[in-house]
Parts: C-alpha cells; sequence; structure tokens
C-alpha cells in the first residue's frame, strides 16, 4: 500500500529514513534542521548535486522567520525559493526515485508535498575512460580515486531504493573508507554476512595497497594458486550489471576500481563488449576471446614439442619444422622471451610518455630483426612468442592473463623433461589447478563446467537475446 505524507515531520522523515536506508548507506543524506520555526529536513544523494548551490539557497532559507512561514508547499516555492528548476510531489514512489536520481528533496512540517530542486551534478566525461578495460561502443566514463563519486556513478545507473552502500573503515592507523553494495533483495545474504563479518574482524594497521591488501585478508587463499579469486573492473556500467545479477560489489577509497565477488573464471573472462553488440557479435566477440586463451597457453608447449619429435609433426604442418641452424635449444629461448616480454612491459610503464613512441622503435628493431639475425633466436620462436604476448592483452585482468602466464611455464618445462608424457602431466596438473579453486562464496571456480550444467553453461558461452520475460522476472 502507497504512503501518504501525512504533514507530521517525525511520521513522514521516519518512513522514508526507513525506506532509503539512511542509516544503513552512507550516501543518503538526511540533514534535519529548523525552517521558520518549523521542523524541515533535506534528503540528498551524496555526491549527485551542486553542493556551493545547496548551501546557498538553504542560507536564503535559514533567514525566514516564523510569521513569514507561507501556509502551503505551492506558496512556499512561490515566495521563498526563487530557483527555476523545482517542483512539488506527493506521491512516495516519485519522492522515492526522484532522490535516488539525485535531487535533493525538502522536508517540511505541516506539508503534505515535499519540495524537489533539481541540482544535479553528476561526474561526466572528465572521469576517464579506463587505459585497461576499454570498449569499441558504451559509455565512456570509469571510476576515480575518489569513492563518493564511484557510488553516485553507480548510482546514476540503479536508481532502485533496494541498492545499499554500507560504509566501513578499515586499518587500525589508515582508516580507509571501504563500501560494501548489493541490492537487497537479490544479493546471497549468508555471503553477505560472511563479508560483513570479516571485514569488521579485520585486523590490519593500513591498506597500504588497497583493494589487493584488502583481498588478501578477505580471501587468504593459498599463494600457490595463481588464479584470481575476484574480478576487478574500473567500469561503473559493468559493475552496476553485476551488482542486477546479486554480486558483491567494495569500493576502496583511492583506488580507481570495484572489486566483484564472487567471481568464476567465466565472470572474469567476460567483458563489456560482449553486451554493448548484439546476440551474435557478442557470441563470436567471448568465443574468440576464449579460444585465444586457450592458444596462448598451449602454442609454444605444442612448439616445443614438435621441435623436439618433428616426425609427429603432421603433414599439413610440416611448413613449421625448423630449417635455420638451432644455435641455443629452442625451450631456453622461448624461457629467455617469457621473461625478456616482461621486462619489456615494465621498462614500458617506467618510460616517459614522450620517449615511449622512439623506444618502442629501437627495442622493436632490436629484439626483432637483430635478436634473429646475430643467431640468439629463431624467427619462429620470435613469432610465436610475439602471437602469445599481443593475444595476452584480449584479456582484461592482469591476474588471469599471469596466472595462464605461468601454467604456460610450466607446461614448457614438463615438455622439455618428459616430452609428450610431460604435456599430459602438465594439463593434468593445470586441471587439478583450476577445478580445486573455490570462489568466496564456496563454490566450484569453474561451474557450471562443475558440476556440469549445460543450461548455465550456454549462457556462459552464448550471448542470448535480452527479452520482454527476462525483464519481468527480474
Amino acid at each position: 500500500m502507497a504512503y501518504h505524507l501525512t504533514g507530521d515531520f517525525q511520521k513522514d522523515s521516519e518512513y522514508f529514513n526507513r525506506k532509503l536506508g539512511t542509516d544503513v548507506s552512507f550516501d543518503v543524506i538526511f540533514h534535519p534542521f529548523v525552517l521558520g520555526g518549523r521542523k524541515a529536513g533535506l534528503y540528498q544523494i551524496d555526491g549527485t548535486a551542486k553542493d556551493s548551490l545547496i548551501e546557498r539557497i538553504l542560507a536564503k532559507l535559514l533567514e525566514t522567520r516564523a510569521e513569514e512561514m507561507p501556509a502551503g508547499p505551492g506558496a512556499f516555492v512561490d515566495q521563498l525559493l526563487p530557483y527555476g528548476q523545482v517542483s512539488l510531489l506527493k506521491e512516495e514512489e516519485e519522492i522515492v526515485t526522484t532522490i535516488l536520481m539525485g535531487m535533493p528533496c525538502l522536508l517540511i512540517e505541516g506539508y503534505r508535498e515535499v519540495i524537489v530542486m533539481d541540482l544535479r551534478s553528476f561526474p561526466e566525461r572528465g572521469v576517464d575512460e579506463p587505459e585497461k578495460d576499454r570498449v569499441m561502443r558504451g559509455s565512456r566514463d570509469g571510476f576515480s580515486e575518489r569513492l563518493t563519486c564511484n557510488t553516485a556513478l553507480i548510482r546514476r545507473r540503479i536508481r532502485d531504493p533496494r541498492l545499499r552502500m554500507e560504509k566501513l573503515q578499515v586499518g587500525k592507523r589508515s582508516h580507509t573508507d571501504v563500501a560494501l553494495i548489493y541490492v537487497d533483495d537479490r544479493v546471497d545474504k549468508e555471503l553477505l554476512g560472511r563479508i560483513k563479518d570479516r571485514l569488521n574482524r579485520l585486523e590490519v594497521d593500513a591498506l597500504s595497497m588497497n583493494q589487493e591488501s584488502l583481498a588478501e585478508c578477505l580471501f587468504p587463499y593459498k599463494w600457490c594458486n595463481p588464479f584470481p579469486k575476484f574480478k576487478f573492473s574500473e567500469r561503473p556500467d559493468t559493475t552496476a550489471a553485476h551488482l542486477l545479477e546479486g554480486n558483491l560489489v567494495v569500493l576502496v577509497d583511492n583506488s580507481p576500481s570495484a572489486m566483484i565477488l564472487p567471481a568464476s573464471v567465466f565472470d572474469i573472462v567476460e567483458q563489456a563488449d560482449d553486451y554493448y553488440f548484439p546476440p551474435l557479435t557478442g557470441t563470436y566477440l567471448r568465443m574468440s576471446r576464449f579460444m585465444t586463451a586457450l592458444v596462448t597457453l598451449f602454442l609454444t608447449p605444442l612448439f616445443l614439442l614438435f621441435v623436439n619429435h618433428p616426425q609427429w609433426l603432421p603433414g599439413f604442418l610440416q611448413f613449421t619444422a625448423l630449417t635455420d641452424p638451432v644455435n641455443i635449444p629452442v625451450f631456453w629461448q622461448l624461457l629467455i622471451l617469457e621473461f625478456a616480454v616482461d621486462g619489456m612491459r615494465l621498462a614500458a610503464l617506467s618510460t616517459p610518455n614522450m620517449l615511449s613512441t622512439p623506444l618502442s622503435i629501437i627495442a622493436g628493431i632490436s629484439m626483432g630483426e637483430y635478436a634473429v639475425s646475430s643467431g640468439w633466436f629463431n624467427a619462429e620462436s620470435m613469432l610465436y612468442m610475439a602471437f602469445v604476448t599481443v593475444a595476452n592483452y584480449t584479456q582484461t585482468s592482469f591476474e588471469l592473463g599471469y596466472a595462464l602466464k605461468f601454467m604456460r611455464l610450466i607446461l614448457l618445462i614438463l615438455t622439455e623433461l618428459f616430452s609428450l608424457w610431460g604435456m599430459i602431466g602438465g594439463l593434468i596438473f593445470i586441471g587439478i589447478v583450476i577445478a580445486g579453486n573455490k570462489t568466496i562464496a564456496g563454490k566450484s571456480y569453474i561451474y557450471p563446467l562443475l558440476p556440469f550444467s549445460w543450461s548455465a553453461l550456454k549462457e556462459r558461452l552464448f550471448r542470448r537475446r535480452i527479452s520482454f520475460q527476462d525483464s519481468k522476472n527480474h
């Protein structure tokens, strides 16, 4: 049953405080004060309105004496609020939605309507697109290091009163602000309680490395398993989509990315471009990403296996056999190139922008043509490692890219030592490492492959068309 304003400030404010969750969501602000001898209160979403303009309007209103207070809200707007974008609302659902849209609402004792002021000022294009998480189509905004700015970007996309943003402080010395965000009627309440309990019991001096420090405290998994347990995203649209799917999101002040949990390997591989294109194109992009990840894992170990045993090479691949002299064993060539690529990547991070282009040309010439002509590397080794290096960037997750790299190194070593049986043993080891993983919710890391569910697997592999029935069910 819809709630109707009564004019009783205590009753009305208690209802809206409960409806909006002002005692839980730190970004939903209710500021009570006395206006012309009457109780009044202002509702607003932190980070979505022009604070300087609100201060000027309130300063003018607070000069109003009791005898100057109009009898009704309409007269109040006409006489005391000479601001163009002002309206009156009395329906409870409209009031809640308007507040969540970022428009401050003024509740005054004795008035059965709320005064709405459109003073919105959302973070827009000035918030740059993430360098690593770009899309071909879609919004170009990204998270920044300011917590309230990030929560406002999420609120702009989910205008639902059931969206909750709880604020906690972590670190005995740093007192870092951490926001736990979820949709109240979709989140796993058991997981939510467990995460909140862990956050409240954290005994750390400071989150020196922001989200990575928090992730290691939340889920102290075995260090020897490199596969990521969380999905990180710098995109508000991706984060909002995961919230609507029932995931939890953790934002840390001074960090420009959201930590999404729980996350399986299928969640981590997904990208925003899968959904910004039609289903056929989105499915193609997703399948291409999966196939590229498999190729980067197996390409160089298979090349090494066939170099060591050229008689196993199929007839249609005979052209790939090495014909030039091999001065350094191919295994060591590939191993050196694996570390050289990381060295160049680290060097690129520390290179000033004005020097990056000329140094890239020099590195390309010296590492390419001269490395081959000098006899250090064979052209085939350089080619396959170049493909693997470029293909790694199809994954937005750095953690997943390095996990695949470590597995590839293990495959290379086992293939060199034990030939075909080494590769088979390496594949079994990789399968055990991945299958033995658990998400923070305690579920399988590779569901719906284990346990197998074809209907769920189709959802993960194929981008299906969003229908009216889907919207109705949600």
